[in-house]
């Protein structure tokens, strides 16, 4: 093992066993409940959130994104294209059968190709070409050329056990036939709308948790999950309201914890489509011109945007505005791309250079249950842009369908938000590469936007393995997105809990809220 392997070995024991075992319950209270149990169903952080309770990964994510021995507690480059991963010894899945590499297999063969993923899985395998099975404690997997993002893909790919999983379904998951894992916690029970039920898992490779009993409730409105903490019915809450800080911070029965976020709140273009869905002329006629193809159109929505606005009025300072996809101080972006200045006559100029003097409306899609303020947001934006003459129709929905019907691209234009990995790839590769299904690009780019100078730049920080030269790449590429402006980034989030005095949670970059990060205060 590497020196660098066995320091993120003493942090992920650090991190798994800070606490002693003891019996105690702990009810947390999410704003959004999964889609699924099925951990390779849909690239979405409640999903995501609940898995790394139930399963493990090869490698595991820290706080801020971290990479950590998990079930692979080594690995090596064996070639440009070859990566030879050691399994833990030892690890045995909730139901007592052994882990092993044929269940490494099937779960990568798996989790590109589930159906109806509203968001798939295939953006972490699209580099692999093929996995060899050494023996069973040793897995190789070949890549489509060098694969430097290689581990940050498979941070996210959750192994699940083949005995329990082939030939089962998504549905077979939700009910717990399926969802045997290695994690930390044992699948009891859920109730879709109610509660997620689990059990800690007394046989845990990383030490056993502190919490005998699991359960996560969704309350989706903000002042219903903060009465619920006042209340003391939950131990935990996420996504604090910006209108209720100080005053849970005040409070001397609780504890707030913070950190940067990872999540981009952006907009997304139908940029693809002569007719787009909603499009209409500043009289509310039909149309089958879509001025959203003309990256002037998009730039001028983008100047339209008052990011400070929405960032002080609505957000109670609990973001920073982005001029790209990942933060500045990110490996990986460019140093010359900076957040727009709100500038609504520039905008009104490049609308009028457009031939669209006279504006046009347009139906903006946005969740309503899923990012902090999501609906207003939306709402304030459709205000910020009828100012140069574009109507917005904004229509909020629950994000469970803003994204499926997203996918089906059923909307001309959508803001929502995505959380990466850390890795710049994440979100240029999930929302703006060329979308092709058949190699895994573009899961999530439902504005169908395509640049072949992104995509060669894109590419081409996916194979270099120098990596000062990789992060220039990836800085390039954001500097063709933003210039074409295909998908308007707007700003990122920082991340809030609360918590009953006594406890402590380790923020994560990636906004999940784990039970693994919640300890009793020393």
């Amino acid at each position: 093992m590497s020196r660098k392997s066995a320091l993120l070995g003493g942090l992920v024991a650090a991190w798994l066993g800070a606490n002693p075992a003891f019996a105690a319950d702990l009810t947390m209270a999410v704003r959004t409940e999964p889609s699924s149990i099925d951990p390779h169903f849909h690239v979405y952080v409640p999903n995501g959130a609940t898995a790394k309770h139930v399963f493990d990964a090869l490698i595991l994510a820290g706080p801020r994104g971290e990479q950590m021995p998990g079930l692979s507690d080594r690995w090596k480059v064996v070639a440009d294209d070859v990566w030879e991963f050691h399994l833990r010894q030892g690890v045995r899945f909730h139901d007592g059968v052994a882990f092993t590499a044929d269940d490494v297999a099937f779960t990568l063969a798996r989790a590109p190709v589930v159906p109806n993923s509203p968001s798939s899985y295939s953006q972490y395998t699209k580099q692999i070409a093929s996995v060899e099975v050494v023996n069973p404690e040793t897995i190789r997997i070949h890549t489509k050329g060098p694969a430097p993002g290689l581990l940050w893909d498979l941070m996210q790919i959750s192994i699940i056990a083949r005995h329990a999983a082939e030939g089962r379904s998504t549905a077979d998951f939700n009910a717990g036939r399926a969802a045997i894992g290695t994690g930390p916690y044992r699948f009891v029970s859920w109730q879709p709308g109610d509660r997620l039920r689990m059990t800690a898992n007394p046989n845990y490779w990383g030490g056993v948790e502190p919490w005998a009993n699991l359960t996560i409730r969704p309350i989706a409105n903000d002042g219903a999950r903060v009465a619920a903490m006042l209340a003391g019915d939950v131990d935990m809450i996420e996504g604090v309201p910006a209108s209720d800080r100080a005053r849970l911070l005040a409070d001397p029965k609780l504890a707030l914890w913070e950190t940067d976020a990872f999540r981009i709140i952006y907009i997304v273009m139908d940029s693809a489509r002569d007719a787009s869905p909603g499009i209409a002329d500043a009289a509310g006629k039909p149309m089958d011109r879509n001025p959203l193809r003309d990256a002037k159109v998009r730039r001028a929505i983008n100047l339209a945007i008052n990011r400070p606005g929405l960032i002080d009025r609505l957000l109670g300072g609990q973001a920073h505005a982005a001029g790209q996809y990942i933060p500045s101080d990110n490996p990986g972006a460019s140093p010359t791309l900076k957040p727009s200045a709100y500038d609504p006559d520039g905008a009104k100029r490049l609308l009028a250079e457009a031939g669209w003097a006279d504006g046009f409306s347009v139906t903006m899609a946005s969740s309503n249950d899923r990012f902090p303020q999501d609906a207003q947001v939306a709402q304030a934006v459709g205000q910020m842009l009828a100012r140069i003459g574009i109507k917005v129709n904004v229509t909020p929905m629950p994000a469970s369908q803003l994204f499926s019907r997203g996918s089906k691209l059923e909307f001309s234009m959508i803001l929502s938000g995505w959380v990466g990995t850390g890795d710049p790839a994440s979100p240029l590769t999930a929302l703006m590469a060329t979308y092709d299904p058949k190699t895994g690009m573009g899961p999530s780019n439902r504005g169908r936007w395509s640049n072949a100078g992104f995509d060669a730049a894109l590419g081409e920080a996916l194979r270099t393995l120098d990596e000062p030269k990789r992060n220039a790449l990836f800085g390039r590429a954001a500097e063709i997105a933003v210039g074409d402006m295909g998908v308007i980034p707007v700003y990122f989030t920082i991340n809030s809990w609360a918590t009953r005095k006594g406890l402590q949670y380790q923020g994560r970059g990636d906004e999940m809220s784990l039970a693994m990060g919640v300890r009793v205060s020393r």
